[in-house]
């Protein structure tokens, strides 16, 4: 699988390489569908040129993200040549020194996830060993496609961040897919499926190359591509959630706890992706969900620890690099009270444009409330599939953040591949298949005539965004019922029978 991921990597690299030269970047920089007022590469550039006056770049209201976000690109324009060439040299001598570890750790004993899994770092050779791949070809790319740019370094930042993320999921999913091929190979010598329901088993052939088409679908996502072009910050987002689930699926709890605490400073929303990780590692170590159970509550203890510490350490390390408070109403005040109301393909735009000012408190919390109320019922109804639950969550945020942009919808959409045994149950595919991509293409139509041609209004451009919503929580909803559907054949039978001997429709209440 080397060749043709490595393939893939060179092909996605260089079309984004090709864009950043023409004259479509520019435009796709402005389009409200790929950048918000959060991670515009413009506001980013507003902050850099604040930052190197001295002056604090949340004294305005231009920039909203992070402080270690605008100290990387910072560090990064002013540090290029260095930061690439150090990166490549760090993680070559790391890969050399880790790679006998992991090995001798692997061969120690197999009761060592038990042991040690709040502090393994399994699996890291293999995402150090791709990470000089992506450094070789971006090196590469950029020899061939030079510009004057002061910000030219920047670019291969976005692509790095977009290769790391395919990686990470490619890595991901096929750790995923031994552990379902395990626990399946399990259930059948323990009897636990039923009998007529070998067709819905998964083969490790139909397995295999689950892995590639997922980083396939991230890398060459319409979606994935305008955003990186834009040089939307959202990518850097999507890989510390890519690596955030690598380092749970791969059972490093201090690693997966680190992350999420840097993926929830970045946006706040992933902290629902909490109870996924969390449920993932008890099942990992056997302990059940039991509220009466001192070992769920000790497991549970240390992860919050480990994850709140951490963003603690975080957001006190902002405050010493900025040395002021500011950002957090500039950056998390900005996302809860959303005063910026430019368009964009979320749900909150256009309402909060309407509504009378003494409403907003409530509805701000009605809005946010969202994202986050969904968790507890579905990690009840999924406590037992948290790597389903994960992908559950970040669909959920995609759609309900206040500022979302179509990077945060590929990144759900890259999980689609590994659902693919789900296929024959879903409903509405063709449907949902049809409104996403004709809502993708009617965006800029219908935002051309309101603001330029001034033909049609904003009524048009939010009807058009209610529907592009629809689509996305219809297509989520068909997979949540397909996932439980054949959970239930597997258990109790494909062909379901009523007590009179007839054929029974299964319906999902």
């Amino acid at each position: 699988m080397a060749a043709p991921l490595t393939l893939l990597l060179i092909v996605a690299v260089t079309i984004r390489a090709v864009l950043f030269r023409s004259s479509l970047a520019e435009l796709i920089s402005a389009r409200v569908e790929v950048v918000s007022p959060l991670n515009a590469w413009k506001r980013v550039v507003e902050g850099l040129a604040l930052l190197d006056l001295g002056v604090s770049p949340y004294s305005g209201d231009v920039f909203h993200e992070t402080p270690l976000m605008i100290y990387l690109f910072h560090f990064t324009v002013d540090y290029a040549e260095i930061v690439f060439i150090v990166s490549a040299y760090f993680v070559d001598c790391l890969s050399c020194f880790l790679k006998p570890l992991d090995r001798a750790k692997m061969a120690i004993n197999s009761n060592y996830l038990k042991s040690d899994l709040l502090f393994n770092f399994p699996g890291c050779c293999e995402l150090i060993s791709w990470f000089i791949t992506i450094i070789v070809c971006l090196c590469f790319c950029k020899f061939h496609f030079l510009c004057t740019c002061k910000y030219t370094d920047v670019r291969l930042c976005h692509q790095i961040a977009d290769g790391i993320t395919a990686l990470a999921l490619y890595l991901s999913i096929q750790t995923y897919n031994k552990d379902v091929f395990r626990k399946q190979k399990y259930a059948l010598e323990s009897d636990r499926y039923s009998a007529d329901c070998l067709e819905l088993l998964r083969s490790p052939k139909e397995m295999f190359y689950i892995p590639l088409k997922v980083a396939m679908f991230y890398l060459l996502n319409p979606f994935t591509i305008l955003s990186c072009v834009a040089k939307s910050t959202c990518g850097l987002n999507n890989a510390i959630i890519a690596l955030f689930i690598f380092c749970t699926l791969k059972g490093s709890a201090l690693l997966s706890g680190i992350l999420l605490a840097l993926a929830t400073y970045q946006s706040i929303y992933p902290l629902t992706l909490f109870a996924p990780a969390l449920l993932f590692f008890l099942q990992r170590l056997y302990i059940p969900v039991n509220l009466r159970r001192s070992s769920f509550w000790f497991f549970t203890l240390q992860y919050a620890f480990m994850y709140v510490g951490s963003l603690v350490v975080i957001t006190g390390l902002s405050f010493f690099l900025l040395g002021s408070w500011d950002f957090i109403p500039s950056v998390y005040g900005f996302i809860f009270s959303v005063p910026d109301l430019t368009p964009n393909i979320g749900l909150f735009w256009y309402f909060f444009a309407e509504m009378f000012e003494h409403f907003r408190l409530f509805f701000s919390c009605v809005f946010q409330i969202n994202v986050f109320f969904y968790t507890i019922p579905l990690s009840i109804k999924l406590k037992e599939h948290p790597v389903f639950l994960i992908f559950m969550q970040i669909a959920i945020i995609s759609i309900f953040k206040s500022y979302p942009t179509v990077g945060d919808v590929a990144l759900y959409m890259a999980f689609l591949p590994a659902w693919s045994h789900l296929y024959r149950f879903l409903r509405n595919i063709f449907l949902v298949s049809c409104v996403l991509l004709a809502c993708s293409a009617l965006f800029p139509v219908l935002w051309h005539l309101w603001i330029y041609a001034g033909s049609a209004n904003s009524n048009f451009y939010y009807a058009i965004t209610l529907l592009f919503n629809f689509g996305q929580i219809l297509l989520v909803a068909d997979y949540f019922y397909a996932y439980l559907r054949r959970e239930h054949h597997l258990t109790h039978g494909l062909y379901l029978k009523k007590k009179d001997g007839t054929e029974a429709t299964l319906v999902l209440k």
